[in-house]
């Protein structure tokens, strides 16, 4: 699994690691954050969860050393609070939220992530069917045109959404679509060539905002940091890194709620992002910001 975790040492740093801990990093992924974790310090304990059971297989093997420190769940964060008493865990330390999709699930999954592979229209964090309620074909050969509009305005936060909306409709009165290059070539060519961005593909957008859409993630971002609010010490710290606008904003409102109810300390007063080093090891970490806040 190629997989680079991002920001990561300001991540862990921010948890203050003495010994006796345990911290939960909410979103597993290739275990970069909890590898980190377990490796600084002897006397911490791990619980980790992810949707993805390849990603848990994968992790569970790199980790394997820690074996005796680490738990790996196949769960959602949004049902953390839940997952986390069914385990007799009362009270947890610190939490790690990494909100990015990794770059296995993009490259590698087969589940229509990527707009530069012909892959069947999935889009799900899960790969087990059993917990996968609509998928990214669904989503665009059956909601209607507003609806297609108004998310990948919305979560894509793309200005020809509506354009894009429009031609999707056009396709598939023709034939369904069903992989992940039909839709990217439909998109392409919905949006003016002298208006396709220089950095990114023109599908970007509107895959994400699909992405988004499939797997309710700014409800999941909303219920995670609720049900893990809960469980955290007094004086337990939360570190999030979000890639999308909506979701930096979804912590960033959370946080200051707490905030001003006197129950939180906002530990970033501004967002940190990746050194100029990290993105230029990695270019997709540009768009992360990590957010750290303390329970009083």
């Amino acid at each position: 699994m190629n997989h680079t975790t991002v920001l990561l040492k300001e991540t862990v740093d921010a948890l203050n690691l003495t010994g006796g801990e345990t911290i939960v990093d909410a979103t597993l992924g290739g275990g970069g954050h909890s590898e980190e974790i377990l490796s600084r310090n002897s006397q911490v304990n791990v619980i980790a969860f992810d949707l993805d059971t390849h990603a848990l297989e994968f992790a569970t093997k790199r980790l394997s050393k820690y074996a005796d420190r680490f738990k790996a769940v196949n769960e959602n964060f949004s049902a953390i609070d839940e997952a986390l008493g069914k385990l007799g865990i009362k009270e947890v330390d610190g939490f790690v939220f990494d909100l990015g999709v990794s770059s296995y699930q993009i490259d590698a999954s087969g589940r229509g992530f990527s707009f530069l592979r012909d892959e069947p229209l999935a889009m799900t964090l899960s790969d087990n069917p059993a917990k996968i309620t609509v998928t990214a074909r669904e989503v665009v050969n059956e909601w209607s045109e507003e609806t297609l509009a108004d998310i990948i305005f919305g979560f894509g936060e793309e200005r020809f959404a509506r354009r894009i909306a429009g031609r999707i409709i056009e396709a598939r009165a023709i034939k369904p679509i069903e992989t992940s290059l039909e839709l990217a070539d439909i998109v392409s060519k919905a949006i003016p060539a002298r208006f396709h961005p220089k950095r990114i593909h023109p599908a970007t957008k509107t895959f994400q905002a699909i992405r988004m859409a499939v797997n309710a993630e700014l409800t999941a971002v909303e219920q995670g940091l609720a049900g893990a609010w809960g469980r955290l010490k007094h004086g337990g710290v939360m570190s999030v890194i979000s890639f999308h606008s909506l979701e930096d904003r979804t912590v960033k409102r959370f946080a200051k709620a707490k905030e001003e109810a006197g129950e939180a300390e906002i530990v970033t007063k501004r967002p940190m992002g990746p050194s100029d080093a990290e993105i230029s090891r990695n270019p997709r970490s540009r768009s992360a910001k990590l957010r750290i806040f303390k329970k009083l």
